[in-house]
């Protein structure tokens, strides 16, 4: 059904219009508490169970989250929880409020059901994400959501201040958040991915982890956990030195692949299947190298259960998607939660 919705309606819409209508219905579902469980029994979200899985200290109830961009200012994570994601990554949120790139910035790449965009982290700030966060988590069921949140660079920020301004976003968000990405790898944002240089990001993850502790303490919540998230385009070396500093920093782990620049299609990063060789590469690669402790959430071309057992076979700890969930509709979270789950108690889970 969606299929036919989705080539007869959908593809023929801009596609950031088509994405901010079902944006918005998906919030808006997940706000009745009606409503969303019966989203959830009509798609059959496993709920816990054999599929649970300990990570940061809590438990989530499967393997499978939603990946940053698709929610940039926490506007709908009850509603996307609803559908299926066991852990919704928000953002990339930034330490002021900018409109991002100019329009279009999002194309689909229909023959190879990939997407391309050159957004530049449009989002509200993060004091109005903050604000939003504090009221979701001022709920039980709010409480009892896996949030990440994925953080970037000020486009009008100096790579100089890059630090501070990193550190900023960290401080409001941390208190409630699960977990805090630092997102140093999109090409959409001039000069962004040249943090990703061993001698640049050192500074922004020392500054991220510090402030973020800060936030924590004076809140009387647990220390977050920090990751950083990376670009496909690195090479074999520069993801090695990446994880050494993971590793003498005493980070949580590694978010594995941003979107690539490695394509001929126009300006932007391409996401979707073209990923998939090299994400499974670069997180194979991590786990040799940050050892079985750290959590490595693989993502990138993740369009079916199968796409995600790879992951995990390979050594992700999560597994993340966001372009599939275009193309395959509302029902795609959960028939991956639910492959995962069955996996789990047949015990092939990882």
């Amino acid at each position: 059904m969606y299929r036919l919705l989705f080539d007869l309606v959908f593809r023929r819409m801009d596609p950031e219009r088509a994405h901010e209508l079902a944006f918005a219905l998906i919030g808006a579902v997940g706000r009745v508490p009606g409503l969303r469980s019966l989203v959830s029994r009509a798609l059959r979200v496993p709920r816990g169970g054999a599929g649970a899985v300990r990570v940061w200290g809590r438990t989530l109830p499967g393997r499978f989250g939603l990946a940053a961009g698709f929610d940039k200012n926490a506007r709908a994570v009850e509603g996307l929880a609803m559908l299926g994601y066991s852990f919704v990554e928000i953002g990339t949120v930034t330490a002021e409020p900018q409109p991002g790139n100019e329009k279009p910035r999002l194309w689909r790449v229909l023959d190879q059901r990939a997407l391309r965009n050159r957004m530049g982290f449009n989002n509200e700030g993060s004091a109005a994400v903050a604000a939003r966060l504090r009221r979701l988590r001022a709920t039980p069921h709010g409480r009892s959501l896996v949030v990440g949140v994925n953080i970037g660079k000020t486009k009008v920020t100096p790579a100089a201040e890059a630090p501070a301004d990193y550190a900023t976003s960290a401080g409001r968000l941390a208190p409630y958040a699960d977990y805090l990405v630092v997102n140093v790898s999109s090409p959409n944002t001039p000069g962004l991915r040249d943090l990703q240089a061993v001698e640049s990001l050192r500074p922004v993850l020392t500054a991220t982890r510090v402030a973020a502790d800060e936030a924590t303490v004076r809140a009387g919540r647990p220390v977050v956990p920090v990751l950083v998230k990376i670009a496909p385009d690195l090479s074999d070396a520069d993801v090695d030195a990446v994880a050494e500093l993971v590793a003498e920093l005493g980070l949580d782990g590694v978010v594995a692949v941003n979107t690539t620049v490695g394509h001929t299609l126009g300006p932007g990063g391409l996401s979707g299947p073209p990923l998939l060789a090299r994400g499974l590469d670069v997180v194979a690669r991590l786990r040799t190298r940050l050892g079985e402790e750290a959590v490595i959430i693989g993502v990138g071309g993740i369009a079916s259960p199968a796409d995600a057992r790879e992951y995990l076979a390979v050594g992700a700890t999560l597994v993340q998607a966001y372009t599939a969930f275009v193309y395959e509709g509302p029902a795609f979270p959960a028939r991956v939660s639910r492959a995962l789950a069955d996996d789990a108690r047949r015990g092939g889970a990882r």
